[in-house]
């Protein structure tokens, strides 16, 4: 099993080096990084020529991707960006690259970017640990009780709803809840949901005011996933009850409720396991919209502001 797990590691290697090579090139072509040197004014064309040599910009993208990788400390930069490395002022790079943990530093915010990436990654994670835990309770709940009714109407409606929900895009599936629940509530003088941020200012960052906060941008994300998931654990758990062990069990004298829930309900949520793995890009990809939709201050909501910088 050692050598199998190590075998698997080693072949994702050149995997892993592959796709961050495209990504690394497909940002790259995304726009000038330095178009306003960090500003909102543009710079001047000479000075964001400069610039771009001294980090290595004028550089072919395998060697950029390269310094981002392993650093630049091994070969002299143009330190007055005057198109030479063999002046006496140019020196030996002080970049180490990601593999040893420099991710360099932001043009925007002129710090490092690793303290941009941990001060948001922590509020997407919260985003996405939440949605990820109302989808695994809600999918197995539904999925489990429809298929313990099936053809029922409650079965009928859960199978219409999901439909309905799985073709619904994340952006509009936002701003309707956004009308819905904080619009209209407003207007009707109920107890509306916020629409922006992660917490009130004057209240401060609590955790009621956090949970608050969330439930809009969780039910965005985890509604397509529920509707999906519920479905596939529908039929997952009809297959199981249908099967011998089952039926055996039940002649056995066990009660209902033992029988699902101990004995059907393990090897149904066996495959939901799969299911989360292959949910967390989906979850990232959606996160994005939802994120700039309510402006959630996470990694989705940077991007694209870095993106509108470029």
């Amino acid at each position: 099993m050692a050598k199998y797990i190590v075998r698997r590691i080693l072949q994702a290697i050149p995997l892993l080096l592959l796709i961050s090579f495209i990504l690394f090139t497909l940002m790259q072509s995304v726009g000038d990084p330095i178009a306003t040197l960090g500003d909102r004014s543009p710079a001047r064309a000479d000075d964001r020529e400069r610039v771009r040599r001294q980090l290595g910009l004028d550089q072919p993208i395998f060697t950029q991707y390269l310094y981002w990788l392993v650093g630049n400390d091994w070969v002299k930069i143009d330190v007055d960006g005057n198109g030479s490395t063999n002046d006496e002022v140019d020196t030996y790079g002080k970049r180490q690259g990601v593999l040893r943990g420099d991710f360099g530093n932001s043009l925007a915010q002129r710090q490092p970017a690793i303290n941009v990436i941990g001060s948001r990654i922590r509020n997407t994670l919260t985003l996405m640990i939440t949605a990820e835990v109302v989808i695994i309770s809600l999918s197995l709940f539904l999925g489990i009780y429809a298929a313990t009714r099936q053809y029922s109407f409650f079965d009928n409606l859960l199978t219409a709803i999901s439909f309905v929900a799985f073709s619904v895009p994340v952006f509009l599936l936002a701003l309707l809840l956004m009308y819905i629940f904080a619009v209209n509530f407003r207007k009707w003088g109920l107890p509306y949901f916020p629409t922006t941020g992660m917490f009130d200012p004057s209240e401060g960052r609590t955790f009621a005011q956090i949970a608050w906060h969330l439930v809009l941008p969780v039910t965005t994300l985890s509604m397509i996933s529920i509707a999906g998931y519920s479905r596939f654990i529908r039929s997952t758990m009809l297959e199981v009850i249908n099967s011998d062990y089952i039926r055996t069990a039940r002649s056995k004298g066990l009660s209902e409720r033992r029988t699902l829930w101990v004995h059907a309900f393990k090897n149904a949520s066996l495959p939901l396991v799969t299911l989360i793995g292959l949910d967390l890009p989906f979850l990232l990809a959606g996160g994005v919209v939802t994120e700039t939709i309510f402006a959630w201050p996470g990694m989705g909501m940077l991007f694209v502001n870095s993106l509108g910088r470029s």
